[in-house]
């Protein structure tokens, strides 16, 4: 599996698209996009390596992270993916944008098709298991592919830090718990890629991030 990376918008978020090299089918992770200029980026790359989008995923639905799901979903006739207890969040996203003074046209986002843990998700010949990481969002989830080795955990854990729990129905002790018993209990080799910043791993976290030692 191949994973490219898109950081859109005025937070900074990640935008993965995961696709297999035989096949050409491709999930697109979190779209962020917020004006023609990244929503163009996101499309030139998918034409210009010949993929076929077939999956359209939220890691969770906090608004930096749905920005572009609706031009995503239009675009390429997918369906929304999320974890239920997160739709509250997207069904909320144009009040949450004005609150934020924000100057963007934005629709509410549903869920087509919910995910829970222990779901997998097919790319060509690998699978992405789901992962339920609740806490900084009570509907997170990561998405881990064993084969490949790797792990987008979307806003629960990062290079050094996990997510803001202050958002919200956000728990600090969840998120902890998730942290600690669902992602360092992978393999210390996997490949974390977070919902923004920099990559890091299991290992590195265990050894390190003060959060959950």
């Amino acid at each position: 599996m191949k994973v490219s990376r898109f950081i859109f918008n005025m937070f900074g978020i990640n935008t993965y698209v995961v696709w297999d090299p035989e096949s050409r089918e491709a999930a697109i992770v979190d779209p962020g996009m917020i004006d023609n200029r990244e929503r163009e980026a996101l499309a030139d790359f998918i034409e210009r390596n010949g993929l076929r989008p077939t999956q359209l995923i939220n890691t969770h639905m906090h608004l930096d992270h749905i920005f572009g799901d609706a031009w995503t979903r239009d675009r390429y006739g997918l369906k929304v993916k999320a974890g239920a207890e997160d739709e509250f969040l997207g069904l909320s996203l144009r009040d949450t944008v004005r609150s934020y003074g924000l100057p963007l046209d934005v629709e509410d986002t549903g869920i087509d098709v919910t995910l829970r843990d222990g779901d997998t998700i097919r790319l060509g010949d690998e699978t992405m298991e789901v992962i339920a990481v609740p806490g900084h969002s009570p509907g997170s989830i990561a998405l881990y592919c064993p084969e490949s080795g790797f792990v987008i955990t979307g806003d629960a854990l990062f290079k050094g830090s996990i997510g803001r729990t202050d958002l919200p129905r956000g728990d600090f002790a969840t998120l902890v718990g998730s942290v600690r018993r669902r992602l360092l209990t992978l393999p210390p080799e996997t490949v974390v890629l977070p919902g923004h910043g920099e990559e890091t791993t299991i290992g590195d976290e265990l050894r390190t991030n003060p959060f959950v030692r």
